[in-house]
């Protein structure tokens, strides 16, 4: 991308000869921005500006809104996510979808997918995602859909938690070859730290509100995160989009598409 050039920018320099017709044409389809109703503004760009797909949150949005959303985004790119969707949401796009765009219900990781039959483009770089419990699984699902669309190759082991540390150590071994961790933990939040101290890559930290009482609700996991002795990069409670796409770009290793 053109740091912030406009489109008149961008043609005054194609026609001069600074850059070539494929550098215009990124460039531009980098700025696209599709109006809804007077809405939403969907970002059509983000995925060759930015290198990451335009996600839809669907939660608080009104399902009819929503649908009308996530149609106008697969039009305009082939291919789009949302995340924390309901039984209303996903029964309003459904009720909408036009014969040649395909939905994947995604339950675990709580997202559907819409495509006109594009799939990623592999990147290259793999992720591993690690859990210290099996209710960790819905955040680490939707950091597996984010990582995976941006075209990681992602392996998992869920439920080695602290509680059983010795569970750890075997489910590492088959991880080891990845290029960047997600450790997902509620509770204490122990598990980012302990991987952080045994691994020689990037850990991401996701602290999850499956814990209660005293600062629950991921509040102590945050904490303990963030006040962790080993080297880690901490994302905000329940983030798995952050965390997926965060893990893409290390794994991509600022290789360009």
């Amino acid at each position: 991308m053109l740091s912030n050039a406009t489109i008149r920018d961008i043609l005054r320099m194609y026609c001069n000869g600074e850059i070539s017709e494929d550098e215009a044409t990124a460039a531009i389809e980098g700025l696209r921005i599709e109006v809804i109703d007077g809405m939403a503004r969907i970002d059509a760009g983000r995925s060759v500006r930015c290198g990451m797909p335009e996600v839809v949150l669907a939660e608080g949005k009104e399902p009819r809104t929503f649908a009308e959303i996530m149609l106008a985004q697969v039009k305009a790119s082939g291919r789009c996510v949302a995340t924390r969707v309901s039984p209303e949401h996903i029964e309003a796009v459904r009720a909408r979808l036009p014969p040649e765009v395909r939905m994947e219900h995604r339950e675990a990781a709580r997202a559907i997918v819409l495509s006109t039959g594009d799939e990623p483009c592999s990147r290259g770089g793999t992720v591993a995602i690690l859990t210290a419990g099996t209710s960790d699984i819905p955040v680490a699902e939707e950091a597996r859909l984010i990582a995976e669309e941006m075209g990681c190759d992602v392996r998992t082991a869920y439920d080695v938690g602290v509680a059983g540390i010795h569970r750890l150590f075997s489910a590492l071994r088959d991880l080891i070859p990845a290029d960047v961790f997600i450790v997902i933990a509620g509770r204490e939040g122990t598990l980012p730290a302990i991987v952080a101290g045994l691994v020689d890559r990037p850990v991401i930290g996701v602290p999850v509100s499956t814990g209660y009482g005293y600062m629950g609700a991921g509040e102590a996991a945050l904490a303990s995160m963030l006040q962790a002795c080993s080297v880690l990069a901490v994302v905000n409670i329940d983030a798995g989009f952050t965390a997926g796409a965060f893990a893409a770009q290390i794994a991509h290793g600022g290789r360009r598409a």
